[in-house]
């Protein structure tokens, strides 16, 4: 059956609209259901922590928001506009690939695995999506990319390639490269999870230098529980393709309400 978009608005008026909204959307793959009628508001400058066991659908949501996995059902809007969809005699048809690359320009992703080129150095890295991809002259791309290698911590590595680099300092790298492209909305998927137990703090001190110092949006998938409570704003614990609860990181942590949420934090908390 045809989803009736009228209901949708074609794009978010007023004040204080969200930076990301996920609005009854939908992803299955054939008769497994990934996510059920997800309805999620991010608000600019928030922090926002996704937790759940595997399979769940937390990396399904962030997938979808950088378009790596297309969407059933509903529409997802960024900075007041859809993501997946746009308008096309007043209602909204599925974007086209220039629509989807001008909206998903504004979010910037860092993955489990670096995924940094291999024949670049560090600095190289960082310039290389703003010079190919916005345009920028050389000269300014060099010197964004120097302030935020310097910004994490990187900066006397920058002329070194990626084999030359440890883990956590493949991921400072990884994480100045995808904030060079002045992205609105940061996505982490499990961004310390490849790392040794050692360096895992070096990566979340960026990542919470990053929450101080710019008013980014942020959303982010973990099993760092400590992590999720200590840098939030907000977590949400998925189950079964739903959000099953959401909370100030202290209320969740200490006070959950759901019987699900409790077992979940239990499991991992007695892993830890």
């Amino acid at each position: 059956m045809t989803e009736d978009m009228s209901q949708y608005p074609l794009r978010l008026e007023g004040d204080n609209i969200p930076m990301v909204r996920f609005q009854n959307v939908r992803k299955s793959y054939g008769s497994l259901v990934v996510l059920d009628d997800l309805n999620l508001d991010i608000d600019a400058g928030e922090m926002v922590t996704i937790i759940g066991p595997s399979g769940s659908g937390k990396t399904t949501v962030l997938r979808m928001l950088m378009t790596l996995e297309t969407i059933n059902g509903g529409v997802i809007y960024v900075d007041g506009e859809p993501l997946t969809h746009m308008e096309k005699n007043g209602v909204l048809v599925p974007a086209n690939p220039a629509h989807i690359r001008r909206i998903r320009s504004k979010i910037g992703m860092c993955f489990q695995h670096f995924n940094l080129f291999p024949h670049m150095t560090a600095l190289q890295n960082c310039m290389e999506g703003p010079v190919q991809v916005l345009g920028l002259p050389k000269k300014e791309a060099e010197e964004r990319s120097m302030e935020l290698l310097q910004m994490v911590g990187m900066d006397e590595k920058r002329d070194q390639h990626p084999s030359r680099l440890s883990g956590g300092q493949q991921q400072r790298v990884a994480i100045a490269r995808a904030l060079a492209m002045r992205p609105k909305v940061m996505l982490f998927d499990e961004v310390t999870s490849a790392l040794d137990p050692e360096v895992i703090g070096e990566v979340t001190n960026v990542i919470r230098k990053l929450v101080d110092a710019h008013n980014l949006t942020m959303l982010m998938v973990t099993h760092q529980m400590g992590f999720a409570k200590d840098i939030s704003d907000r977590v949400c614990f998925f189950f079964n393709g739903a959000i099953e609860e959401q909370a100030a990181p202290k209320d969740l942590f200490e006070n959950p309400q759901r019987e699900r949420t409790q077992q979940f934090l239990n499991a991992v908390l007695e892993s830890n």
